[in-house]
């Protein structure tokens, strides 16, 4: 016990040597880590952004009024025999027409028309959602057949591929852009910390060399400075907490307008505390350790 107190001692001494290389150090982990989460925080959205997008792809198969209800039945059935189709709603003529006058209400014209016709003009509807945007070309596809083409009248595809492709491209474009800096503040940071614990040694080389004549462990003179990598590692994670918790708070309100799904992106980082703090901490811890073991080795050759 004695031994590990002597260390920590040592170790908060070193820090209070050297407090602006010490704070330095903690800046640029704390900088890397946000660049980090930030990249996290991008790979998060796009992917919801791109789920959203996909929840509004479907199909929409219009029948001619004359369709009879075993018809569209026999249609549906057949839909639902493909493994990519997750969902069917069907709509019956009375609930088109009903729909129609609903979109139509402010527009008198319109409704004044359709009274004209003097009956229902519409036929029953049915609109088909797949797993994938790719799915519903098969689909079309597999309606197209003779027995079917005096029922269906129309068949409309809202594929948003475009918005897909967007939202991918600029998304490409952040993650390198996030990435590149996430690399730059880790080599910073090994550097900085590499070149911290090689001024504590050379600034402590005669107070080392007594040690050494006098006995001391290995652990006794090395154990401070791999204690000083895991303070930094603390500091940095505690600050890149408190700076994310309310950096998320500030976003949420804002992503709740782009998500109508209530999406956030702080519930998100709650429920995937354990994993992401776990990443990242043993990921600091790493870069520390190394970049301190490194110097020492190079260094304690007294």
């Amino acid at each position: 016990m004695a031994l590990i107190r002597r260390v920590f001692k040592f170790a908060f001494q070193d820090v209070g040597r050297n407090i602006g290389m010490s704070f330095m150090t903690v800046f640029i982990l704390v900088l890397m880590l946000l660049s980090v989460n930030a990249l996290w925080s991008v790979e998060i959205l796009t992917g919801e952004a791109v789920h959203l997008v996909k929840d509004q792809i479907n199909v929409s198969i219009y029948f001619t009024a004359e369709a009879k209800d075993d018809q569209v039945t026999e249609i549906q059935n057949y839909l639902k025999s493909f493994p990519e189709v997750v969902n069917l709603e069907i709509s019956n003529s009375e609930a088109v027409l009903e729909s129609f006058r609903e979109r139509h209400k402010l527009n008198p014209e319109v409704l004044g028309a359709l009274d004209e016709l003097g009956g229902n003009p519409f036929g029953p509807t049915i609109v088909v959602k797949t797993r994938e945007p790719g799915d519903y070309q098969k689909i079309i596809t597999a309606l197209d057949l003779p027995e079917y083409q005096n029922l269906i009248e129309a068949k409309s595809f809202d594929e948003h591929r475009d918005a897909i492709n967007n939202i991918q491209n600029i998304t490409n474009r952040l993650e390198k852009t996030v990435l590149g800096l996430s690399i730059l503040f880790a080599v910073i940071s090994f550097l900085v910390i590499f070149n911290t614990v090689r001024v504590a040694i050379q600034t402590q080389r005669v107070e080392i060399g007594i040690k050494r004549l006098v006995g001391a462990s290995n652990w006794l003179i090395r154990g401070p400075y791999l204690i000083e990598s895991i303070l930094f590692t603390l500091l940095s994670l505690v600050i890149t907490a408190i700076i994310l918790y309310f950096g998320l708070h500030f976003v949420d309100p804002y992503l709740a307008v782009v998500f109508p799904s209530g999406f956030s992106l702080t519930n998100y980082y709650f429920s995937h505390i354990l994993y992401i703090a776990g990443v990242q901490a043993l990921a600091v811890l790493i870069l520390t350790v190394l970049s301190s073991g490194l110097a020492m080795r190079k260094q304690l050759k007294v």
